[in-house]
């Protein structure tokens, strides 16, 4: 399995939008087999495809304690949500940093699996909050355009001194970020 390298803010291709999958094949696969190797490495709970640079509706999520239960949702989209929370984010592409942020406990989603079968399913806790940030990437949505811009503005410029320094590789992770 590839190591990918893990874009991080403020990357402008971070905002770019994944597109819908319409080819279910190997390819496909080992996207997201790597993806889920690469999560896994930068001990993280969830990645999209777009955190990577493949600019498609593609995310990985291990929300388990012994991290064996992967999921793969390809093309997901949120049906209903309800119960609003405040949770204390974290993401493999802003590393380092923890704000809290305004989601839902409870949701309805749809998806498909690399098979391309179409499921739909409920989240609460942990795993609705996961899905909410990944599908916030897809959109080329961070969790730090859920806080104020002076805050957005600080970690903006924390992070690009950290990788100037060499503090900071593309492949750093932080212990169970999203």
């Amino acid at each position: 399995m590839e190591l990918l390298n893990v874009l991080h803010f403020p990357d402008n291709r971070l905002r770019k939008k994944g597109k819908s999958i319409d080819i279910y094949d190997d390819n496909l696969n080992i996207i997201a087999r790597n993806m889920l190797h690469t999560m896994y490495e930068c001990k993280g709970i969830g990645l999209a495809a777009v955190q990577v640079n493949i600019q498609i509706r593609l995310i990985v999520i291990d929300v388990s304690e012994d991290r064996n239960e992967p999921l793969f949702l390809v093309n997901p989209v949120i049906n209903s949500k309800e119960d609003k929370i405040i949770f204390e984010e974290g993401c493999l592409s802003v590393p380092g940093f923890y704000e809290p942020v305004e989601r839902f406990n409870q949701i309805t989603y749809s998806f498909h699996d690399l098979k391309g079968e179409l499921h739909e399913a409920n989240a609460n806790g942990l795993l609705a909050v996961c899905i909410q940030h990944e599908i916030d990437h897809l959109d080329g949505k961070l969790f730090v355009d859920h806080i104020s811009d002076i805050k957005r503005d600080r970690i903006a410029k924390k992070i690009k001194k950290q990788t100037s320094q060499g503090i900071l590789s593309a492949r750093k992770g932080v212990p169970y970020s999203i």
